[in-house]
């Protein structure tokens, strides 16, 4: 499987975690929209299926992610 370049994962991964903080899922339409986007992106950048796992993987994929971290089982 083609991986996404880290910095592109980063700032997809970036750009998603201020929408949630935001909590961009209760915006406006626009926000919600952008937000989806950026799933649907991370999704099909990384091979999954849902977000969660999308944002497991992603990070997994960054430089610096240990190979031997296991917090993808708790996802």
């Amino acid at each position: 499987m083609l991986m996404a370049h880290p910095v592109v994962l980063r700032n997809l991964i970036e750009q998603y975690d201020a929408l949630r903080v935001l909590h961009a899922e209760e915006g406006s339409s626009q926000a919600r929209q952008r937000m989806d986007d950026l799933a649907y992106t991370l999704c099909v950048s990384t091979g999954t299926g849902d977000i969660d796992t999308a944002l497991v993987a992603a990070r997994h994929g960054l430089p610096g992610a240990r190979p031997d971290d296991d917090s993808w089982l708790s996802a």
